[in-house]
């Protein structure tokens, strides 16, 4: 059984259609946009899709996910390593982290949860502090950025 520091969960009614919703999250384009990276290609099913955090202070990453399932309007995964930010550091060796996401209409808008789980695979020297900048990265990403996003 996972333990409680293997999982982030977010959650956030946003006022929005479900397909503007649905669109930002799985548009690789629109993705990029409100979560500060430019991707390379499409969100495909069992394909690796990357590009340059554009955030300031990490311009210096490549963000690198594994695409996972697309539900349509319902579901999207991806698999990625959690801030693996330091360019000196080979994180090839490490598990990537299950991020999902889950939508469901609500209330005249939707709501959508975020999990992100794996976290025990993570290397005891870089776990905690991985864990604690995507517990606050995942709330800011919902709660501004694709909040501001979507309903604009």
């Amino acid at each position: 059984m996972p333990s409680a520091t293997d999982r982030i969960e977010k959650q956030i009614q946003l006022n929005a259609p479900l397909d503007r919703v649905w669109n930002a999250l799985t548009d690789s384009r629109q993705f990029g946009e409100w979560f500060r990276v430019n991707l390379e290609g499409p969100f495909v099913p069992g394909e690796f899709c990357r590009g340059q955090i554009t955030h300031p202070g990490y311009e210096h990453v490549t963000m690198e996910v594994l695409v996972g399932e697309i539900k349509p309007q319902t579901y999207f995964s991806f698999y990625w390593r959690p801030y693996a930010i330091d360019p000196q550091v080979d994180y090839s060796h490490e598990q990537r982290t299950l991020v999902e996401f889950a939508l469901q209409p609500k209330d005249g808008g939707v709501l959508l949860q975020v999990v992100e789980s794996g976290f025990d695979q993570i290397p005891a020297g870089r776990r905690d502090e991985a864990f604690r900048m995507n517990d606050k990265g995942w709330a800011a990403q919902l709660n501004n950025n694709i909040k501001a996003y979507v309903e604009q």
